[in-house]
């Protein structure tokens, strides 16, 4: 480790001190020869310094009241500042919503807050709250849904009303829904663009099982199947006093608190309760598997499997293991992996505990691609050398010490006792749990670790992933057995696209006959087919939030599937490229970056969308044509012609006079999730045998977001494959 450089006068200081210190020690070691002890016993005498125990940790306890309807409140005074914190944790949540709705509770935890009360919009609330410097707000999580708020003491009656409101009587508003599912469709769409996000998500899914409540993961259909209905549905299922914990901590009077909450909630009846449900955990098979990544240069390694629960009684014993093997800057996997091999810029790991299912057993770690086989052997040596080599006494001794004096740390607080309380109350933990932890740990011996290692670590039984590009690794993954590819592909919103293969909707005679007389505005089928690449120079103008952007821009492609862009404004210059193989962009000062995923697929997209891509395709037996009806576009009365076709689905708007496709429509992947777009055509040239339209402006959801104006097109360009290629040199990944 490099110390960071000191200023010159505190070097020169410290240099000062320690040259008289040593002068000093030195005349005193020769006038007094004979009283000195030897180096080696004085640089023991630390050892002797007596370490005192620990004091005893009896955290105050809030609280507990049960009211006649089943609702626990748990009341935690506090008065260092004249602060009112308050949470209510409601039993049900993401695990006990069926598979085909999965993202439910996403959207529900929002709008329970942003959707207001049946007085009030959530716009309302958040003024009303914001002058008050307070904080109402809710939440959703595997198996509970909560409502929480924050203030000033004086503030509490007001900030307590809306609370209570909320909780009763939510209005879950359908534009904030929309809002809210947007959201989730900006995280699916995104969700493979962080390696980390990608380990961790497919981990839980080879730990659990695929399909398991808590590995299950949100989907563009799953999303879109939520309605105000199933919000309402739930709430009205869940939210009854017997299934709320409330605790309040801060500065207040537990008499008078409980008084108000009694008057508030007393009278509420109760409800159905709610069940627990019946999961099933299917664990993958033991094997390797691989995502494949190809824009990094390093690999996320995961070792997982099955773990246990808290109420364990070896517990304990596996805090203890976890720590002194995989839990910190002492623990053998960083002193063995790291320190001594410089294997791994992160390791560690163990046996995950939670509180009323498995944990998952995870052993981690992130190395560079080209050590990746290296290092899931040195792990994999780690694990073997249990066997041979047990955690020792020190290490025992050292781990419990680390878990011990950091212990307090997580309960220095009245907020954090109480929300602890809260927790063993929600799960039917005896309610000493906490003060048991600290005795827990002490009690654990070596021996108790050694029995555990046996009894949860397998290796034979180890699901290991790695996310990274298999064209860099040391080794094959097939050194350590059969590699399963992972496919991580993110499924298109229903009706997006038709996939490879697909039978195509069956085209009918109109249809036919009008995308034929498409196909002839542009210059006839045969000259279409004629037509193995294109340039284009245009002005493009990028409408944003903060104005708009002027680019010179030139599109070259190659067809059916290379496209090479370059553009420059005031911005700088930069290319983008999208091959079936490749998808990269390049500017300065930022060297190459390989596309994300999703912005690759929808560069590639837009040469299925492409006129003259899809004239090419009027006989092919793949695609289809299919007339629906008429819409009024550029005051033409249009006729709707449905496109389908493999990676393609479509709308284009004829003008049934002259041929002209005036507007294309489509569903797309925007910033925010799927988008409904649409490119309306518009001043029509002729070049090098082709009639197309030179002014193309894009919009979506109603909104333009572009205009491109050609200044040329070239017809059939000598095209060097090379312009394809990406650059050897290439930035440094994240």
């Amino acid at each position: 480790m490099k110390m960071k450089p000191q200023p010159l006068s505190k070097i020169a200081l410290l240099t000062a001190l320690l040259s008289f210190t040593c002068a000093a020690f030195g005349q005193a070691k020769t006038g007094a020869a004979a009283q000195a002890a030897p180096a080696k016993q004085q640089a023991k005498e630390w050892e002797k310094i007596p370490t005192p125990p620990l004091h005893p940790f009896h955290p105050a306890q809030p609280r507990r009241i049960e009211l006649p309807n089943g609702m626990i409140i748990f009341l935690q005074e506090d008065h260092e500042l004249p602060l009112i914190d308050g949470v209510a944790r409601i039993r049900g949540g993401s695990r006990s919503v069926p598979a085909a709705k999965t993202g439910l509770m996403d959207i529900y935890g929002e709008v329970w807050r942003t959707g207001g009360t049946k007085t009030q919009t959530g716009d309302q609330l958040d003024d009303y709250l914001e002058v008050r410097a307070a904080k109402v707000e809710t939440d959703a999580g595997g198996d509970s849904t909560s409502i929480s708020l924050s203030c000033l003491k004086a503030d509490f009656n007001d900030v307590f009303r809306v609370f209570a409101d909320l909780l009763r009587n939510p209005e879950f508003r359908a534009d904030k829904i929309d809002i809210a599912r947007k959201g989730l469709y900006d995280a699916i769409s995104r969700r493979n663009d962080e390696p980390s996000e990608i380990a961790s998500r497919v981990s839980a899914q080879l730990a659990y099982g695929k399909n398991n409540p808590y590995a299950r993961i949100p989907e563009y259909a799953s999303v879109a199947a939520v309605t105000r209905q199933d919000l309402v549905d739930w709430h009205n299922s869940h939210v009854y006093p017997n299934n709320i914990i409330i605790g309040i901590v801060g500065d207040f009077d537990s008499a008078t608190m409980e008084a108000k909450l009694r008057e508030t909630f007393g009278s509420w009846e109760k409800g159905p309760s709610v069940a627990t449900p019946q999961i099933d955990f299917d664990p993958a098979k033991p094997g390797i598997y691989l995502v494949k990544k190809t824009d990094v240069n390093q690999s996320l390694i995961r070792m997982v499997e099955l773990g246990t629960r808290r109420d364990n009684p070896d517990y304990y014993a596996i805090q203890v293991f976890n720590e002194a093997f995989g839990g910190g800057f002492s623990s053998r996997l960083f002193k063995n992996i790291r320190s001594a091999k410089g294997l791994a810029y992160s390791v560690g790991g163990g046996v995950g505990t939670a509180f009323d299912h498995p944990g998952m057993e995870r052993f981690a770690m992130g190395t560079k691609s080209a050590s990746t086989a290296q290092s899931i052997e040195a792990l994999y040596q780690q694990i073997d050398d249990l066997k041979t080599d047990p955690i020792t006494p020190e290490e025992i001794k050292l781990a419990k010490d680390s878990i011990l004096n950091s212990f307090v740390f997580n309960y220095d607080s009245p907020e954090k006792v109480l929300r602890e309380r809260m927790a063993y109350e929600f799960y039917g933990y005896p309610s000493d749990f906490l003060e048991r932890f600290r005795s827990g740990i002490e009690k654990v011996t070596a021996a108790d670790v050694a029995r555990i290692i046996p009894k949860y670590i397998h290796k034979d039984q180890l699901k290991v992933l790695v996310v990274g590009n298999p064209a860099d690794f040391d080794k094959p993954l097939s050194t350590f057995g059969t590699v399963t590819d992972v496919d991580i592909t993110i499924p298109p919103p229903a009706g997006a696209t038709q996939e490879q293969g697909e039978k195509p909707q069956a085209s009918d005679a109109a249809g036919e006959a009008l995308a034929a007389k498409a196909v002839d505005a542009m210059g006839g089928e045969s000259r279409l087919q004629s037509i193995k690449s294109l340039q284009t120079n245009f002005d493009l103008t990028q409408n944003t939030p903060q104005g708009d952007v002027q680019m010179k821009m030139q599109a070259t492609l190659l067809y059916p599937d290379h496209l090479y862009i370059s553009g420059g404004g005031e911005m700088g210059s930069f290319t983008v490229v999208a091959t079936p193989d490749e998808g990269f962009m390049t500017a300065p000062g930022m060297g190459v970056r390989n596309l994300p995923a999703s912005q690759k697929a929808d560069t590639l997209q837009q040469i299925k969308r492409d006129l003259i891509y899809l004239g090419q395709h009027l006989h092919d037996p793949a695609f289809s044509f299919k007339s629906e009806g008429n819409e009024k576009i550029q005051n033409a009365d249009a006729a709707v012609l449905s496109v389908n076709g493999p990676g393609v689905s479509l709308r284009w708007y004829v003008d049934p006079q002259s041929g002209r496709v005036l507007r294309e429509s489509y569903e797309a992947a925007g910033p925010q999730g799927p988008a409904q777009a649409q490119t309306d055509f518009q001043d029509w040239k002729t070049a090098g045998g082709l009639t197309l339209p030179y002014k193309r402006t894009s919009s979506r959801d109603g909104k333009v977001v572009s205009t491109s104006q050609y200044t040329s097109i070239q017809v059939n360009p000598s095209i060097s494959p090379k312009l394809f290629d990406k650059p050897v040199v290439e930035a440094q990944s994240k």
